[in-house]
């Protein structure tokens, strides 16, 4: 990809204060398509990375999965093709100057779908284990489709069919980049085989339920070894730390709603133990759940009322 120019990137910046105000993840009359707005910098926080890409307009963002770090800025972007914990932080940004980003929510089918069709084909380098998320530069072309986008959501009897076929062309785009190979992973797109693709699958989708490592090993013809050292490799944890993650930002997720008492949440989630429940979500979040959640909606409210 050739970088983009700074020209492109203001114009979609301006698109996107023109359209959002709120700060926090913005949805649109485009169901995968999302603004990101921060108004302030914030300390590191977990998050679950999506299967999606994000484009950053404005500002800095840095994401630290297991040891590794990635920072990105304005022209950059991190795709990640799988749901990954993680902590993220948004750096530097004011009421002035605020962070703005640009998500696109894609799936592992909506990937292998461009590939089949496109026929693109990737060299052995496509088929070694990497980290499920990474940062790419983009360009003007990838651009052209976001503003495209921005135009779709002023036509809301074309955007239906067009936004698909504009989300299609950036996933086609990424594909045929410098990073393509890293956007498309074998062994987790073959999820129909045995391997460590099925393995991730599995208990993302049965997050609540105990498993042993030597069961889902022997279900999927690995060693052990083998099971945590893949795992690894592409999550930066091993897989009760991936499972545990999930389930605790699930937990915070419907404690938000308001929906379901701390006990029950705990229960729903997947722990027997309410007391092994508050350890673990104050030793992720940093303070129990409920101070957690009061902490939140009072962040929210005086952001609220700063904006009025």
């Amino acid at each position: 990809m050739k970088k983009c120019n700074p020209q492109a990137l203001r114009r979609l910046l301006q698109a996107s204060l023109e359209t959002v105000s709120q700060d926090g993840q913005n949805s649109t009359s485009i169901p995968f398509f999302h603004i990101i707005r921060n108004t302030e910098s914030r300390k590191m926080t977990p998050v679950v990375l999506q299967s999606a890409f994000c484009l950053v307009l404005q500002g800095t963002k840095k994401i630290h999965l297991g040891k590794q770090v990635l920072e990105y800025h304005a022209g950059d972007y991190l795709a990640s093709i799988i749901d990954i914990p993680a902590t993220g932080q948004v750096v530097d940004a004011t009421r002035e100057k605020p962070y703005v980003g640009l998500m696109i929510e894609f799936s592992i089918d909506d990937i292998a779908s461009v590939i089949n069709e496109a026929k693109i084909s990737f060299d052995s380098k496509g088929s070694k284990l990497n980290t499920g998320a990474f940062i790419g530069s983009s360009d003007d072309e990838l651009l052209n489709l976001f503003m495209k986008l921005f135009r779709l959501l002023a036509e809301p009897k074309d955007s239906p069919f067009l936004s698909q076929l504009v989300k299609r062309e950036m996933i086609y785009r990424l594909l045929m980049g410098p990073s393509g190979h890293l956007l498309y992973q074998k062994v987790l797109f073959d999820r129909k085989s045995e391997g460590i693709g099925r393995v991730i699958e599995w208990i993302k989708d049965n997050y609540s339920e105990s498993f042993l490592i030597e069961e889902l090993a022997k279900e999927n013809n690995m060693s052990i070894s083998s099971l945590h050292h893949k795992f690894k490799e592409i999550t930066m944890m091993g897989p009760l730390q991936y499972q545990k993650q999930l389930r605790l930002q699930e937990a915070r997720r419907l404690l938000l709603s308001g929906a379901t008492d701390v006990t029950t949440t705990a229960l729903e989630v997947g722990y027997e133990s309410p007391s092994q429940f508050h350890r673990e979500y104050r030793r992720l979040f940093g303070l129990s759940p409920l101070q957690d959640i009061k902490t939140i909606q009072r962040t929210e409210k005086t952001t609220s009322r700063l904006k009025l």
